[in-house]
């Protein structure tokens, strides 16, 4: 979806998307969703890695048009339900960048209602999807990972491969980051899909992570 992606997992006769990708997309995200045979009933749930508006940013049009249910971890909340991004630290320029302009800014046009909290450890088995719910906070508090049964490890902006593999250049809380990147390390996983940039392989993630 443009710069942000946006992940379409089979569960059993439906689907399940992890983010949405920022408003501007939303033609494009309806019409692969419709291609795919997603809508207007066989999507069963929404869930956000992250309440980022450009993760999020077609929550709202998906509830509206559709009555999809959207899921999220409950620390993000406020981020969807008023548009404002909590202050962030940044360990790069184009990190500091973005975080004095989103400082600035508001966007409420697609706040919404989130129609279910998830934890950590929850499987997503009543969905029809053999995965967990990974709770790791650092770069929001509500921040959360999916690892699939097959090994595949969905983490929002906790890490991203825009060039290279690297973990998140924006955080709320580096201590949390650092906890959660060594919970990551912890799993058994083959590929990592980022909220930005290409998938890559777990063990490249061991190896930018291993003075952790």
């Amino acid at each position: 979806m443009g710069f942000v992606n946006a992940y379409l997992l089979q569960a059993g006769e439906g689907f399940i998307l992890v983010d949405t990708g920022i408003g501007d997309v939303w033609t494009k995200l309806e019409s692969e969703l419709l291609l795919q045979g997603c809508l207007p009933e066989r999507l069963k749930l929404v869930i956000l890695t992250h309440g980022d508006m450009d993760h999020a940013g077609n929550c709202k049009k998906l509830q509206q048009k559709y009555g999809v249910s959207i899921a999220i971890h409950q620390g993000d909340y406020e981020m969807v339900s008023t548009g404002v991004s909590r202050r962030r630290s940044a360990n790069t320029l184009t990190g500091r960048i973005m975080t004095w302009m989103a400082a600035r800014m508001k966007d409420t046009s697609g706040c919404f209602e989130p129609n279910l909290y998830l934890e950590d450890g929850q499987s997503l088995q009543e969905f029809g999807l053999d995965a967990t719910v990974i709770h790791t906070p650092g770069h929001t508090r509500g921040s959360i990972s999916i690892l699939t049964a097959a090994g595949d490890l969905i983490v929002g902006d906790t890490l991203s491969n825009r060039r290279k593999p690297k973990t998140a250049d924006l955080f709320e809380d580096a201590l949390q980051l650092k906890t959660s990147l060594a919970k990551l390390r912890d799993l058994q996983a083959n590929m990592i899909y980022p909220g930005h940039g290409k998938p890559f392989r777990f063990q490249d993630f061991l190896a930018i992570t291993k003075d952790l």
